[in-house]
């Protein structure tokens, strides 16, 4: 399987790079494949303008939310 031809999806939006930081690394830890956009725009606009999308395969979707929210 290879990464660029998989369909990618927002599985949560941010208002803080940090938090979206924290979750990028909990699914990094748990092996799903998972990118931030966004983060750098957030970072430099400090405002809730600019949303940080955390990004995951949408086959991994459900895998990602059980690990996200700890179920």
């Amino acid at each position: 399987m290879n990464a660029t031809n998989e369909t990618l999806v927002v599985l949560k939006t941010f208002d803080n790079t940090t938090q979206a930081e924290i979750a990028k690394s909990i699914l990094d830890s748990a092996g799903i494949f998972c990118v931030l956009h966004g983060e750098h725009m957030s970072a430099i606009y400090t405002t809730s303008l600019f949303a940080v999308r955390l990004m995951v395969k949408a086959d991994d979707v459900d895998d990602a939310l059980a690990v996200i929210e700890g179920r």
